[in-house]
C-alpha cells in the first residue's frame, strides 16, 4: 500500500476540486504526548484525519513522554481521548487500522537510551508500516525544553531525513518571550532543521474564518475599494475569553495576556485584515504581504495614554462566583503578570494612514469571542433631521472568527411607518447555515499541512521576531511603571480601556 500515493487515478481530473490533498506516507512523534495539548487536539485531530480518510493507510504515532507506558497503554490513552474529543464519529475499523501504527517510547527529553529506542522505533515503523522516512516531530512540551528536544534529535541522526525523504519540525508558541529569546531559539531550530521545515503553529490561523478573511476581501470586487482610510474609521480586534487561568499559573504567570495573545493572534489577525492582496496564495506571497504590513506598524508615541493593562479580580461569571488572578492555585499574591491588554497602533503606509487599529484581549471577560470590527466613516453629509436618526451609529462590517463563524455587517435602515426615522439592523451570515460541511478543527487542517509541506498558514521566523519588535516596548514600559488596573471577573475590562478609546472620541464595540 505504501506506494499508492505515487499513482496517478487516470479517472481523475486534476480540475476536481471536491476531493481534499491525501498525505502520503508518513508518520508523526509527538513529544509530550500526555499534556492537554495532546489529549484534547491533537489525538482527536490525527483520528479525524483519519476518518475523513486524509491519511495514507501506513500512518504512524508514536507519542514519547515521561511515563511508563507499553504500547497497549498508549493507545487505551489515545482511545480514550479520541472518544471523547473528536468532531467525526467514532469507527472501530478505522481506530483498528491507525492503532496498529501507535507506538510509544518513555523518556525524559535529555535521556540519550530514549532517544536510541525513537530512533530504532522509526526504523522499524519505516519497515513495518511504510512511512517512507517521512516523520514530523511535534513538540507540545514547555517552551524551556524546545533547545534540548531540537539538538536530541540532531544528536541522534533523527533530523536528517533519509534521501527522497522529509523531516520536520512542529513548534507551538509560545515562541520566546521577547525579540531575543526569540532570536535565539530561532537560531538553535535552524541549526538543526532548514527554514521551510520548521512549522511554527497558530491555531488561529487554522481556522476557517482567517482564510476567510481573504477570500471575502479579494473574491469579492465590493469591499475592497472601500478598505481604505478614505473610508474606515478605525478597526477594533478583540479576542475575549471568560476562563481564567485554569491550571496553566506556571506557564502563565510572568507571561500575560499581551504576550500570550496580542504578540502572535492579533498581530497576525491585523496582518491579515491589513495587507496588499498577495501575488498567489502561497506562502511566500502571503509572508511577503503580511511582513510589509507589520514592519509598518507604528506604535503610539504616549504608551501611558494608548496602551491599558489590566489584572481580574473576583466577580462573578455565567451565575457563578470566581475567584480573582491573585488568588488562583499557584500565583503570587505580588504578581504584577497582566490579565488584560489593549492598545492602539497604526499602520503607516498609503493605505491605512491615519487609522487607528484597537487591539484588545483578556481573560474573564464577559463572553468568549474572536472578531475583527472594520468600523466605517458617518456618512459625510445627513439630508435627515438629527431626531430621525438618534438610532444610528457607524457603518461596520464583523467578521467573526469564533465562536459561530460568520459575518455580520451593521448599516442604517428606515423603520417602517409614515416617519422617516433610521434605525441600525444587522445582516447576519452563518458558515454553518450556509454550508452543510462542518468546519474542521483547526488542528486537523495544520496537523494536515505539515504531512502535505504546505506552509501558507504558519507564521515565519520573520513574523514572529517582527511581532516582539513591536510589542517588546510596551512590556518593557509596562515593567517600570506602575501595575495592572483591577477589573472585575465577568466585565468587559478596566476602566482605562475604555478611556483610551473614549479620548478619541469612539467606544468598544459590546461583542
Amino acid at each position: 500500500m505504501s506506494g499508492s500515493a505515487n499513482h496517478d487515478n487516470p479517472l481523475r481530473s486534476s480540475q476536481d476540486r471536491r476531493l481534499p490533498r491525501i498525505a502520503g506516507p508518513s508518520g508523526l512523534v509527538i513529544f509530550g504526548v500526555t499534556g492537554d495539548l495532546s489529549r484534547k487536539k491533537l489525538m482527536p485531530a490525527v483520528y479525524d484525519l483519519a476518518n475523513r480518510g486524509l491519511l495514507p493507510p501506513g500512518f504512524s504515532l508514536v507519542g514519547f513522554a515521561r511515563r511508563d507506558w507499553a504500547h497497549e497503554d498508549f493507545c487505551e490513552i489515545v482511545h480514550e481521548s479520541v472518544k471523547q474529543y473528536s468532531r467525526t464519529p467514532f469507527r472501530e475499523e478505522v481506530w483498528r487500522q491507525l492503532a496498529e501504527g501507535m507506538r510509544f517510547v518513555p523518556g525524559v527529553f535529555d535521556d540519550d537510551e530514549a532517544f536510541t529506542t525513537l530512533r530504532s522505533t522509526i526504523e522499524q515503523l519505516d519497515k513495518e508500516r511504510g512511512t517512507g522516512g517521512n516523520f514530523a516531530f511535534y513538540l507540545s512540551v514547555p517552551p524551556k525544553f524546545f533547545p534540548t528536544v531540537v539538538r536530541q534529535l540532531k544528536k541522534h541522526g533523527l533530523s536528517n531525513a533519509p534521501t527522497d525523504s522529509w523531516r520536520r519540525a512542529v513548534i507551538e508558541k509560545p515562541f520566546g518571550h521577547d525579540l531575543a529569546s526569540a532570536q535565539e531559539l530561532n537560531q538553535v531550530v535552524h541549526e538543526v532543521f532548514s527554514p521551510n521545515e520548521v512549522f511554527r503553529i497558530d491555531h488561529y490561523l487554522g481556522k476557517e474564518t482567517v482564510q476567510n478573511i481573504l477570500a471575502l476581501r479579494f473574491a469579492n470586487t465590493m469591499f475592497e475599494p472601500i478598505w481604505n482610510r478614505s473610508y474606515v474609521d478605525h478597526v477594533q480586534i478583540t479576542m475575549a475569553e471568560d476562563i481564567g487561568i485554569g491550571g496553566r499559573a506556571g506557564y502563565y504567570d510572568g507571561i500575560g495576556s499581551a504576550r500570550d495573545v496580542i504578540q502572535n493572534h492579533l498581530l497576525q489577525l491585523l496582518a491579515l485584515t491589513a495587507m496588499e492582496e498577495p501575488a498567489s496564495f502561497d506562502a511566500d506571497a502571503l509572508v511577503t504581504e503580511k511582513l510589509k504590513v507589520l514592519q509598518a506598524v507604528k506604535l503610539p508615541e504616549d504608551l501611558a495614554r494608548h496602551t491599558v493593562r489590566g489584572q481580574y479580580t473576583a466577580g462573578w461569571q455565567g451565575g457563578q462566583k470566581v475567584a480573582g488572578y491573585l488568588e488562583e492555585d499557584g500565583i503570587d499574591p505580588a504578581s504584577v503578570t497582566d490579565t488584560y491588554a489593549a492598545m492602539r497602533l497604526e499602520i503607516d503606509n498609503r493605505r491605512w494612514a491615519g487609522v487607528p487599529f484597537y487591539l484588545r484581549t483578556g481573560k474573564r471577560l464577559g463572553r468568549r469571542v474572536t472578531e475583527i470590527a472594520v468600523v466605517f466613516q458617518r456618512a459625510p453629509y445627513s439630508p435627515f433631521d438629527a431626531t430621525d436618526t438618534q438610532e444610528l451609529g457607524r457603518n461596520a462590517l464583523v467578521i467573526r472568527v469564533q465562536p459561530d463563524e460568520g459575518i455580520t455587517v451593521r448599516f442604517g435602515s428606515k423603520v417602517p411607518g409614515t416617519q422617516m426615522e433610521i434605525r441600525d439592523v444587522t445582516m447576519d451570515f452563518a458558515y454553518g447555515e450556509s454550508f452543510t460541511e462542518s468546519s474542521p478543527e483547526a488542528y486537523e487542517r495544520l496537523l494536515l499541512d505539515v504531512l502535505l509541506g504546505d506552509a501558507n498558514l504558519f507564521p515565519r521566523h520573520q513574523e514572529v521576531e517582527r511581532s516582539w519588535e513591536i510589542l517588546d516596548p510596551v512590556e518593557e514600559f509596562w515593567a517600570r511603571h506602575g501595575k495592572p488596573e483591577p477589573y472585575t471577573a465577568g466585565t468587559w475590562g478596566p476602566r482605562a480601556a475604555d478611556d483610551m478609546l473614549g479620548r478619541d472620541g469612539r467606544s468598544w464595540r459590546r461583542p
